[in-house]
């Protein structure tokens, strides 16, 4: 198993052990029985367990790891009703965001510089970077929707590589000015990745 590197620079370090670890999970494709200890991950990062610990318990509050007392912290795991459960809450606060969003031209640049971005990150193999850009395409819209409780959302998205067709096609036709098509084209995207991820967990368990 590779190591994370140590931190040498002086900055912000909760924010960089925050960044390193959850690189690490993702990297790594760790299960929910991989345990993070602080000791542990402050060794390997060479910084004390101060920012080790912050960056922890922002991870717990996403939703990407539990922390357990006197034992350490465990990536999260999902059943297969909580993912349906969630998803289909999502489908439905973006199909309303879609719908309601003020669309400028400085939103549809936005929208295709995060879709030629995701691109390169594919191509790049970029994991983590890509579920960042999938979060910030989706983030956009939200924030053009002017409702507060949307921007607020937190979500932690495993996207499929379908998403730069699926967010141009919702960008195509937001730019049309056809509302319509595009909550039909953001109810498939979300609906894809949703059943795609779905048929992973139970073909994992299937095997196990």
């Amino acid at each position: 198993m590779e190591f994370m590197k140590k931190l040498a620079a002086p900055q912000n370090l909760t924010s960089l052990a925050y960044t390193s670890i959850k690189n690490y999970i993702l990297r790594e494709d760790l299960d929910d029985k991989a345990r993070l200890t602080e000791d542990g991950l402050s060794r390997q990062l060479g910084i004390s367990k101060s920012p080790v610990r912050e960056a922890l318990n922002s991870l717990h509050t996403e939703g990407l790891i539990r922390i357990e007392a006197r034992r350490g912290a465990f990536v999260r795991s999902f059943s297969v009703q909580e993912v349906m459960d969630l998803y289909g809450l999502r489908e439905a606060l973006e199909m309303y965001a879609v719908g309601i969003a003020a669309v400028t031209p400085d939103l549809i640049k936005a929208l295709r510089q995060s879709i030629s971005h995701t691109r390169a990150l594919l191509k790049a193999s970029d994991r983590l970077g890509h579920i960042e850009e999938d979060m910030n395409f989706h983030g956009l819209i939200a924030s053009a929707s002017g409702n507060a409780e949307l921007c607020r959302r937190k979500t932690y998205d495993l996207s499929a590589s379908t998403a730069p067709s699926a967010h141009r096609a919702i960008l195509e036709a937001l730019q049309r000015g056809n509302r319509k098509a595009a909550q039909n084209a953001m109810r498939s995207h979300i609906s894809l990745v949703r059943h795609r991820l779905v048929d992973s967990m139970q073909s994992r368990r299937k095997s196990q």
